[in-house]
C-alpha cells in the first residue's frame, strides 16, 4: 500500500512473507503479546530478551546500547538468510527506527509498521501492575507523545505498510496473514520457455513459438484482435521483457504476450523499454529514442480499449520472477544472488538495466559491469538487455538476446532441458549503435565461460565444505584437508582447466580365511552377493599406473572447450591430478597416437563429441614409478636378499657343525624364498622404455564426451569400445574381462579359477565391478568396483614375508570400513565433477568436487588397502 495508513477495518492485516516487522508502542501496550500470538518464537527480536542476553537482566537499561547492537546483529543475519524478522521494541522515536530501516533497505527488505496504540490510560494501568517496571507515569506520556509525533511520518522512514490498531479490541482481534512478493512464483516448477528480447519481430516470435511447440491462431474478440496460444505438455513461456521499440510489429507482440500471459501460458517480467513505454502512455515526458517512435506508431493505430489494456498489462509486470523452488531465476538485465526473491527500489533499477560504471564507450552507450562473472549463486539466472552473437552460459548464468530486431535471432531456452532453440531474424529491422557481430564465434574461438575460468578464486575451494552430489546428499571436507589437496595442487597440478575429474580410491575385498591368503575371490564375490547383485564382471588389474586422458580432435576443439591456447590436445595426468609424462614430447606423441586411434575407431562420431575422457592403465609401473623402485623396492629386495643370503650361509655352516640351529635356519631360508619372491615380482612389472613403443595402454573406462556422463552405461558398453583401439593401435592393450553370474556356484568357481590363474601366470590379480556402472545394493548405490590381489603381488604392499602364518594372522585384522567409505565420497565426488561439466558449470563447481577427492585422501586410512 506504498506506505498510506491502511485501514483496518475488519482487522485484517495482510504482511509480506518476507519482510520487517516494526512493532511500535509505548510500554505496556501489548506488543509482547501481540507478537508471540502472531508470529513464531524464532522470528521475534524483543529488546528486553537482548538486554537479558547481554545483561541478565532485561529491565537493566545500561544495557540497552548492547542489547540493541545484538538486537541489529540477528535482523542483519535473518534478512541475509532471507528469514521474516518481528522488532519488539518501543521505536517509538523515528532516530529509534531509522537504523532498523536502513538494515532492511541493505537487505532488499520490506519494512511493515504495525502500531498498537490501546490508550495512555490502559499502558499506565498496565505497567501500574507489574513489579519489573518501576518508573513513573511520565514515561508512558513522552513514549504516547513521541508515538503521535512521528505516526504521519512512517510512511517518508520508509515503511512501505504502516497498519494503526487503535484499541484494545482491535488489537485483540487482529488477524495477521502472510502474502507472497509477487516476484515469488517458486511454486511453479515448469518446463518453461524463456524467450529473449522480442522488440516488436512479431513474426519472428510466431516462428520461435511455432518450433518450440506452441500452436497459434489469431482470431477477434469484442472486435478486437486477440492470440488464442496453446502450449505443448504444460509448458509456460517466459519472457524475459523488452517487446516493444524498433521493430515492424509492436503492438502484435504486446498482445500475444498478453494474450498468453492472460490464459495463463506464460509469464514476462518488465523490461526498460517497457518501463519508458508505461510513461508515455501515462503522458509523461519521455525522450523519444532508441525506436520508442516505432511503437508510439504501432499504438496510435491501436484502438484505445487496447492502449488502456497494454498501460495495465505493462503496469503489472514484476522486476523478476523466482521459479522451480528458487533454482531458476528470470529477470530482464539480470539480478545478482542477494536479490533474488526480495523486493526493492535497488532491486528493480538493477532488472531493468544492470550495473554500469558511469562511462561511456566508443558508441556513446554506458560501459556495463559484468555482473555474470562475479556471480556464485546455485540459482540459474537467464535475461536478455544486451544482445550477444550467441547464448552461452557464464557462471550460472545466461543471455538470451541474440540480437533479433538488429539482424541476429531470437532465442529461447528450454528448461529444464537446457536447451537452446532459435529462429533467424527475416532482415535487419534496426541498425544498432553498437555493431552486432555477423556471425557466430569461429571454430576453437574461446567460450565465454572458458575465457571468465582464466583466473581461479582461492575462497571457492577454500575451509571447510559441504559438497551436495546426485549420489550423496552431502560430502563434508574438512579443512584441514583441504588445506593439504591445495597444497598438492598449487604446486604439483596440471593445467587446471584439463582437471575435471579425479578418480576414486578402490577398496580391497574383505580379508580371506582361506589358509595362505590374505585376499580371496570368494570374499569379492560373497560381497556383492550379499548386496543382492546378481551379475558382476572381473576385469584384469594391470601392473601399471592410474592414468586420466582428456583427449581432443584438435587444438581447436580444446581451446573451445576447456580454454586452453597453448595448442595442446589434451593431457594425461595422475589420480593426484599431477602430469603423467615429465617430458612433454612424450606426451603429445601419446595423445596423437590415442587422437588418431579414436578417430580411426570413429569413436569420435559415434558419441558426437570433439572430446572424450578416458580412464586407463599405462604400463610397465616403472614408467611412473622408477623413483619409486630405485629408491624403495629395489633397495629393499637388494638389501633383503644380501643380508638373508649371508645370514643363510652362516647358519648352514653352524648346523654343519653340530649347533641346534635347523629351526632359525630354515626359518632364515623361508625369509629368503620371500625376498627372492619380492625381488621377482618387481623386475616382473618394470622394463624399459626407450620411447612410447615401450609403453602399453589399457583403458577401461570411456568416462565422459560432450553432453554425456557415461556412468549409465554397463562395463560391457564401455570394453567393446574401448577394445577398438588395440585393433587400431598396438600402443593399446586389451584388458580382459569375465562376465559371473553370482546365482551360479559354477560360475563363481570359474571365476575363482581364472583369479588363480592369473596370479600364478604374474598377473597382479583382478577388479570385481557389478555389470552396471551404478548398481543399487542393500542400502542404495554400492561400491563401484573392489580389488583382489594375487598372492605374490601382495608382496610389494606387505612385505617380502607377509605370507608367514603369524604375519598372515596379525594382517587379517585390517579395517575397511573407512576405505570403504572414502571409495564411494570420491566416487561420488568424480561424477558430479564430471556432471557439472559436461552441464558446462563454471570451472570453480567442477574444481569444488576434484579439490574434495583430493582432500579425502588426506583423510588417515592404511594406504597398504
Amino acid at each position: 500500500m506504498s506506505g498510506e495508513i491502511a485501514s483496518t477495518a475488519g482487522r485484517k492485516i495482510a504482511v509480506p512473507e518476507f519482510s520487517m516487522i516494526v512493532l511500535i508502542g509505548a510500554s505496556g501496550s501489548g506488543k509482547s503479546t501481540f507478537a508471540r500470538r502472531h508470529f513464531r518464537q524464532t522470528e521475534v527480536v524483543s529488546s528486553d530478551t537482548c538486554r537479558g542476553l547481554v545483561a541478565d537482566d532485561e529491565n537493566d537499561q545500561a544495557a540497552t546500547p548492547d542489547a540493541f547492537a545484538l538486537l541489529q546483529t540477528i535482523l542483519e543475519l535473518r534478512l541475509k538468510g532471507r528469514r521474516l524478522v518481528v522488532v519488539d521494541a518501543t521505536n517509538v522515536r523515528p532516530e529509534d527506527r531509522r537504523k532498523l530501516v536502513e538494515i532492511a533497505r541493505r537487505f532488499h527488505a520490506l519494512s511493515v509498521a504495525i502500531v498498537l496504540d490501546p490508550g495512555e490510560d490502559v499502558c499506565r494501568n498496565r505497567n501500574a501492575g507489574r513489579q519489573d517496571r518501576a518508573f513513573g507515569p511520565h514515561v508512558v506520556r513522552n513514549q504516547m507523545a513521541a508515538l503521535r509525533r512521528g505516526l504521519r511520518g512512517l510512511a517518508r522512514e520508509g515503511f512501505r505498510q504502516v497498519h494503526h490498531l487503535t484499541s484494545v479490541d482491535e488489537i485483540d482481534s487482529a488477524e495477521v496473514s502472510r502474502q507472497r512478493l509477487w516476484t515469488d512464483r517458486r511454486d511453479e516448477t515448469g518446463p518453461f520457455d524463456i524467450i529473449g528480447d522480442v522488440h516488436g519481430c512479431a513474426d519472428e516470435l510466431e516462428a520461435l513459438l511455432a518450433r518450440l511447440g506452441y500452436t497459434v491462431e489469431r482470431g477477434h474478440e469484442d472486435g478486437e484482435p486477440r492470440y488464442r496460444v496453446t502450449a505443448p505438455a504444460g509448458r509456460k513461456a517466459v519472457f524475459v521483457g523488452d517487446l516493444v521499440d524498433r521493430g515492424p510489429r509492436v503492438a502484435d507482440s504486446l498482445r500475444l504476450a498478453m494474450d498468453m500471459v492472460e490464459n495463463g501460458v506464460a509469464l514476462c517480467v518488465l523490461g526498460n523499454h517497457e518501463a519508458k513505454v508505461e510513461k508515455w502512455l501515462a503522458g509523461r515526458d519521455v525522450k523519444v529514442a532508441h525506436g520508442l517512435q516505432t511503437t508510439i506508431d504501432d499504438l496510435a493505430r491501436q484502438s484505445d480499449a487496447f492502449r488502456v489494456r497494454a498501460k495495465g498489462f505493462i503496469g503489472g509486470l514484476v522486476s523478476h520472477y523466482l521459479l522451480d523452488g528458487g533454482r531458476l531465476a528470470v529477470a530482464h538485465a539480470g539480478i545478482k544472488e542477494e536479490m533474488q526473491g526480495r523486493a526493492s527500489g535497488t532491486i528493480r533499477g538493477f532488472c531493468l538495466f544492470g550495473e554500469t560504471t558511469g562511462e561511456i564507450d566508443d558508441f556513446g552507450l554506458p560501459v556495463r559491469q559484468n555482473w555474470a562473472a562475479e556471480y556464485r549463486g546455485s540459482t540459474k539466472v537467464v535475461y536478455g538487455h544486451t544482445p550477444v552473437v550467441e547464448a552461452a552460459w557464464l557462471n550460472n548464468t545466461l543471455c538470451i538476446d541474440t540480437g533479433c530486431v538488429f539482424g541476429g535471432m531470437l532465442s529461447a531456452l528450454r528448461y529444464p532441458e537446457m536447451e537452446i532453440v532459435s529462429v533467424p531474424a527475416a532482415q535487419v529491422h534496426s541498425e544498432p549503435v553498437r555493431p552486432l557481430a555477423s556471425a557466430a564465434a569461429p571454430s576453437g574461438a574461446i567460450s565465454r565461460q572458458a575465457e571468465a575460468d582464466d583466473l581461479l578464486d582461492l575462497a571457492d575451494v577454500s575451509g571447510k565444505r559441504i559438497i551436495t552430489t546426485r549420489l550423496q546428499p552431502s560430502v563434508t571436507i574438512r579443512e584441514e584437508n583441504t588445506a593439504a589437496a591445495l597444497e598438492v595442487m598449487s604446486r604439483f597440478a596440471i593445467d587446471p582447466k584439463w582437471l575435471i575429474y579425479l578418480p576414486p580410491t578402490m577398496s580391497p575385498s574383505e580379508t580371506s580365511k582361506e589358509e595362505g591368503f590374505l585376499e580371496h575371490p570368494r570374499d569379492a564375490f560373497d560381497f556383492y552377493r550379499r548386496e543382492g547383485l546378481r551379475e558382476v564382471v572381473v576385469q584384469e588389474k594391470h601392473m601399471g599406473s592410474r592414468a586420466l586422458m582428456v583427449v581432443c580432435r584438435d587444438a581447436d576443439a580444446a581451446r573451445a572447450r576447456f580454454g586452453v591456447t597453448s595448442g595442446e590436445i589434451g593431457a594425461v595426468y595422475t589420480r593426484s591430478g599431477r602430469a603423467f609424462f615429465n617430458d612433454p614430447a612424450r606426451r603429445d606423441a601419446v595423445l596423437a597416437r590415442t587422437r588418431d586411434a579414436l578417430a580411426a575407431t570413429g569413436l569420435f562420431d559415434e558419441l558426437g563429441s570433439e572430446w572424450l575422457l578416458l580412464d586407463a592403465e599405462i604400463m610397465p609401473w616403472s614408467a611412473k614409478a622408477q623413483a619409486l623402485i630405485s629408491s624403495q623396492y629395489g633397495p629393499t629386495a637388494a638389501a633383503a636378499r644380501i643380508g638373508l643370503g649371508a645370514s643363510r650361509e652362516a647358519l648352514r655352516r653352524a648346523v654343519s657343525a653340530g649347533l641346534p640351529l635347523d629351526d632359525l635356519a630354515a626359518k632364515t631360508a623361508s625369509r629368503l624364498a620371500g625376498a627372492e619372491a619380492f625381488a621377482s615380482v618387481v623386475r616382473r612389472y618394470a622394463w624399459p622404455v626407450a620411447g612410447i613403443d615401450d609403453l602399453k595402454i589399457a583403458p577401461f573406462h570411456l568416462l565422459a564426451s560432450e553432453n554425456h556422463v557415461h556412468s549409465d552405461k554397463p562395463h560391457s558398453w564401455h570394453m567393446d569400445r574401448l577394445v577398438r583401439l588395440a585393433e587400431a593401435d598396438s600402443l593399446f592393450k586389451v584388458t580382459r574381462v569375465l562376465g559371473i553370474d553370482l546365482d551360479s556356484e559354477a560360475d563363481v568357481e570359474r571365476g575363482i579359477r581364472w583369479w588363480l590363474d592369473l596370479t600364478a601366470d604374474g598377473g597382479e590379480g583382478m577388479v570385481l565391478k557389478p555389470g552396471e556402472f551404478l548398481a543399487r545394493g542393500r542400502r542404495g548405490i554400492t561400491q563401484p568396483a573392489i580389488k583382489c590381489r594375487g598372492r605374490e603381488y601382495l608382496r610389494i604392499i606387505y612385505g617380502p614375508d607377509y605370507d608367514r602364518p603369524d604375519h598372515l594372522d596379525r594382517l587379517r585384522q585390517r579395517g575397511l570400513g573407512a576405505k570403504r567409505s572414502m571409495a564411494f565420497r570420491e566416487f561420488a565426488l568424480g561424477l558430479e565433477a564430471l556432471d557439472r561439466f559436461v552441464a558446462r558449470e563454471p570451472l570453480r563447481r567442477i574444481h569444488e568436487c576434484v579439490f574434495g577427492v583430493l582432500a579425502l585422501e588426506s583423510e588417515p586410512v592404511d594406504p597398504r588397502l
